[in-house]
């Protein structure tokens, strides 16, 4: 019993140098993304849309490349710095029936609108 034990450990110790092998990046599929942030004046939801801030998901770019989603996402910061938007950022997405769905429960809900009734609120006006 005792050699069976120390056979298992020195196969399980052996070092592969020389391998140039990252199965983790391999095993990353890219799930194609959009843009979103929320509008600075109105809190509005909006998004990326070739270079303007929309209010509908379904006509708003899909970003099937990272490098692409990344450099739109670089380019929607300068929106941050003009105070049109605040905190863009990039959300998963897939194809389904022919419409785009977001991935994630956060998304889902903001697209969707408003989680309260606006007849329950208090009227707030501009300054």
């Amino acid at each position: 019993m005792l050699n069976l034990t120390i056979h298992i450990v020195r196969v399980l110790s052996i070092d592969f140098y020389g391998w140039d092998c990252d199965f983790l990046s391999m095993a990353k599929v890219q799930t194609p993304q959009m843009l979103t942030a929320n509008r600075l004046v109105t809190g509005e939801v909006v998004y990326w849309a070739r270079g303007i801030w929309i209010g509908s998901l379904t006509a708003a770019e899909v970003f099937a490349d990272g490098r692409q989603a990344e450099a739109a996402l670089d380019q929607a910061k300068l929106s941050v710095a003009d105070r049109t938007v605040v905190n863009p950022y990039l959300f998963p997405v897939r194809a389904e029936d022919g419409h785009i769905r977001p991935l994630e429960e956060r998304e889902i809900i903001r697209a969707a609108g408003p989680t309260v009734r606006s007849d329950l609120g208090r009227p707030t006006a501009h300054v």
